[in-house]
This record gives structure tokens, C-alpha cells and sequence, in this order.
């Protein structure tokens, strides 16, 4: 049986997969992190507010890590700002993760990440992607999801205008354009549950069509 540690848990495909880890009997512990603790309790879970830059403080175990940090340039006030969301601390995270003894890393990127884009939010996806291939994870699991269907705490109103342009429009997106076709926050979050009861080694990047299925 594993433990998990999901940081985000409280964004819109991290709080579907921490309802699915808690559901599963595989996983005996599941410990969130986050900057507040989420109104939640169950007799697996564990939470922790930390300051990501002080992780080494925390004193626990997990052998899978799930990466679900994630924010916007609008929401996080600056470039600066998004990049510590998106690129410093999920880098963090995965170097906290290996030191305590965790084999798999699972994060979620986005479609188009790509570190030589001109678009500085594919860039720094691209980047994180990069910097974590470095790592000495056995198993290392990148999700690249399109825009993601789901009500979100915060508001996000051009990704709500998206999402309803995108639904309206998802008879057009088949064959090679399947990738590029929305997908709501639950599927992710099943695809990254049951990738994380394989056992296979490797590096590992699934595009947003693949997780349609």
C-alpha cells in the first residue's frame, strides 16, 4: 500500500484526485500540503500548511507525489509571481519529495508546454518539465491536459468564456485535433490515480488526447 502527498489539493483537478486517493484502498495515508489547510477530515488524510520554501521542516514519508500547483499571470499579480507557482515550487516539491523517499513524481503541466515557446505560461511549463526529467525519480508521470472543464473556487472569467466556447465546439475536435479538446477536472484526475497504481519505470508524458478515453 502507498502513501501519497498532493500538493494543491485544493484546485480543480487536485480536489477531485484527493476524493479519488481517499476512496482507494491502495493508498493507506494521504498527506496535503498547501498554504491553508482544506475543510476536509477522513481517517487517511493528513493535512499541513507550509511555506514551500521550508519544506525540508516537515518531518514525513510518501512514496508517490502528486503535483497538482497551478496558477494564472492574472491571479498571481506578476510573471515573477506565476513562475514561483508554476516553476519554483513545484521544483521544490520534487526535491522535498526525493528526499524523503518518494519514487514517483506526478504533475500537471499543460498543453503546449514547450521551454522554447515565445509564450512565457508554455515556457515556464516547458521548463518545469525540463528541470524534472533531471531528477532521480523512478517514475516520473507528466500530464498535459487542454482547457480544463470545472467550477473552480477562484474565478477565472476568460477561462469561463473558453469553457463554454469550447463545449459548444467539441463535435470539431477529433483525430489529431482530440488534443486539443476541453476536458472537465474529473478525468484528469482519474487518469492521474490509476497511472499511479502502475508500476512501470520511466519518464512519461501523456497529451490531453489520451486522457479523453
Amino acid at each position: 500500500m502507498s502513501v501519497a502527498l498532493i500538493a494543491g489539493a485544493s484546485g480543480l483537478v487536485g480536489s477531485k484526485l484527493l476524493s479519488l486517493l481517499l476512496e482507494n484502498e491502495e493508498y493507506k495515508k494521504v498527506i496535503s500540503i498547501g498554504r491553508r489547510k482544506l475543510e476536509l477530515t477522513h481517517s487517511k488524510l493528513e493535512q499541513y500548511s507550509v511555506d514551500f520554501e521550508h519544506l525540508g521542516a516537515l518531518d514525513i514519508e510518501a512514496n508517490v507525489v502528486f503535483c497538482c500547483l497551478g496558477t494564472t499571470i492574472k491571479n498571481a499579480g506578476s510573471k515573477e509571481a506565476f513562475r514561483k507557482v508554476d516553476f519554483d515550487y513545484p521544483k521544490m516539491l520534487a526535491n522535498y519529495g526525493l528526499k524523503i523517499g518518494a519514487s514517483s513524481f506526478h504533475i500537471i503541466t499543460a498543453m503546449g508546454a514547450d521551454s522554447n515557446s515565445n509564450i512565457f505560461y508554455n515556457k515556464v511549463k516547458g521548463e518545469i518539465e525540463n528541470k524534472l526529467k533531471e531528477l532521480a525519480f523512478e517514475q516520473l508521470h507528466i500530464y498535459r491536459p487542454s482547457l480544463l472543464l470545472g467550477k473552480r473556487q477562484e474565478t477565472r472569467v476568460m477561462e469561463g468564456v473558453g469553457q463554454a466556447v469550447m463545449k459548444a465546439l467539441s463535435f470539431l475536435f477529433i483525430g489529431s485535433l482530440s488534443n486539443y479538446k476541453a476536458i472537465s477536472a474529473n478525468q484528469v484526475a482519474k487518469f492521474l490515480l490509476g497511472k499511479s497504481l502502475l508500476d512501470d519505470n520511466g519518464t512519461f508524458i501523456y497529451l490531453s488526447g489520451e486522457m479523453q478515453l
